[in-house]
Protein backbone atom coordinates (compact mmCIF):
# COMPACT_ATOMS: atom_id res chain seq x y z
CA UNK A 1 0.00 0.00 0.00
CA UNK A 2 1.21 3.49 -0.82
CA UNK A 3 -0.12 6.32 1.36
CA UNK A 4 0.28 9.96 0.36
CA UNK A 5 0.70 12.04 3.52
CA UNK A 6 1.24 15.38 1.78
CA UNK A 7 0.71 18.19 2.72
CA UNK A 8 -0.49 17.39 6.23
CA UNK A 9 2.64 15.90 7.77
CA UNK A 10 6.23 16.96 8.07
CA UNK A 11 7.43 13.46 8.96
CA UNK A 12 7.38 12.10 5.40
CA UNK A 13 5.56 12.55 2.11
CA UNK A 14 4.75 8.86 1.63
CA UNK A 15 4.41 5.61 3.57
CA UNK A 16 4.94 2.33 1.78
CA UNK A 17 3.36 -0.50 3.77
CA UNK A 18 3.89 -4.15 2.94
CA UNK A 19 4.10 -7.46 4.68
CA UNK A 20 6.00 -10.71 4.47
CA UNK A 21 4.93 -14.18 5.49
CA UNK A 22 8.02 -15.08 7.53
CA UNK A 23 11.15 -13.59 9.13
CA UNK A 24 13.10 -14.79 6.12
CA UNK A 25 10.74 -13.09 3.67
CA UNK A 26 10.79 -9.84 5.68
CA UNK A 27 14.60 -9.91 5.57
CA UNK A 28 14.55 -10.53 1.80
CA UNK A 29 12.09 -7.66 1.27
CA UNK A 30 14.24 -5.35 3.39
CA UNK A 31 17.35 -6.24 1.40
CA UNK A 32 15.49 -5.85 -1.91
CA UNK A 33 14.08 -2.42 -1.02
CA UNK A 34 17.51 -1.20 0.14
CA UNK A 35 19.20 -2.40 -3.07
CA UNK A 36 16.46 -1.22 -5.45
CA UNK A 37 16.34 2.29 -3.98
CA UNK A 38 20.13 2.49 -4.04
CA UNK A 39 20.24 1.46 -7.71
CA UNK A 40 17.30 3.54 -8.92
CA UNK A 41 17.53 6.64 -6.74
CA UNK A 42 21.08 6.54 -5.42
CA UNK A 43 19.82 6.67 -1.84
CA UNK A 44 20.36 4.53 1.22
CA UNK A 45 18.03 4.67 4.22
CA UNK A 46 18.92 7.29 6.83
CA UNK A 47 17.98 4.73 9.45
CA UNK A 48 16.53 1.26 9.78
CA UNK A 49 14.58 0.29 12.88
CA UNK A 50 13.33 -3.12 13.95
CA UNK A 51 14.26 -6.61 12.84
CA UNK A 52 12.61 -9.29 10.74
CA UNK A 53 12.30 -11.39 13.90
CA UNK A 54 10.28 -8.64 15.60
CA UNK A 55 7.81 -8.59 12.71
CA UNK A 56 8.36 -4.93 11.79
CA UNK A 57 11.18 -3.23 9.92
CA UNK A 58 10.99 0.51 9.28
CA UNK A 59 13.26 2.03 6.62
CA UNK A 60 13.50 5.83 6.66
CA UNK A 61 14.41 7.36 3.30
CA UNK A 62 13.46 10.86 4.54
CA UNK A 63 10.55 11.67 2.23
CA UNK A 64 9.47 8.01 2.01
CA UNK A 65 9.15 5.65 4.97
CA UNK A 66 8.87 1.96 4.21
CA UNK A 67 7.15 -0.30 6.75
CA UNK A 68 7.68 -4.05 6.30
CA UNK A 69 5.46 -6.08 8.63
CA UNK A 70 4.54 -9.61 9.45
CA UNK A 71 0.80 -10.10 8.85
CA UNK A 72 0.17 -10.20 12.61
CA UNK A 73 2.07 -6.99 13.32
CA UNK A 74 0.44 -5.20 10.39
CA UNK A 75 -3.00 -6.10 11.74
CA UNK A 76 -2.00 -5.10 15.27
CA UNK A 77 -0.57 -1.66 14.43
CA UNK A 78 -3.06 -0.95 11.62
CA UNK A 79 -1.14 2.04 10.26
CA UNK A 80 -3.59 2.41 7.38
CA UNK A 81 -6.38 3.28 9.82
CA UNK A 82 -4.13 5.24 12.17
CA UNK A 83 -3.07 7.58 9.34
CA UNK A 84 -6.32 7.30 7.37
CA UNK A 85 -7.60 10.71 8.43
CA UNK A 86 -4.65 12.51 6.77
CA UNK A 87 -3.50 10.06 4.11
CA UNK A 88 -4.74 9.30 0.65
CA UNK A 89 -4.29 5.76 -0.65
CA UNK A 90 -2.45 6.02 -3.97
CA UNK A 91 -1.93 2.30 -4.50
CA UNK A 92 -3.36 -0.78 -2.84
CA UNK A 93 -2.32 -4.23 -4.03
CA UNK A 94 -3.67 -7.26 -2.20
Amino acid sequence: MLLDLRPDTIMADFFVILNGNSDRQIRALTDYVRQAVKEKAGKLPYSVEGTPESGWVLMDFSDVIVHIFSAEQRDYYDIETLWGHVAQVLLNIQ
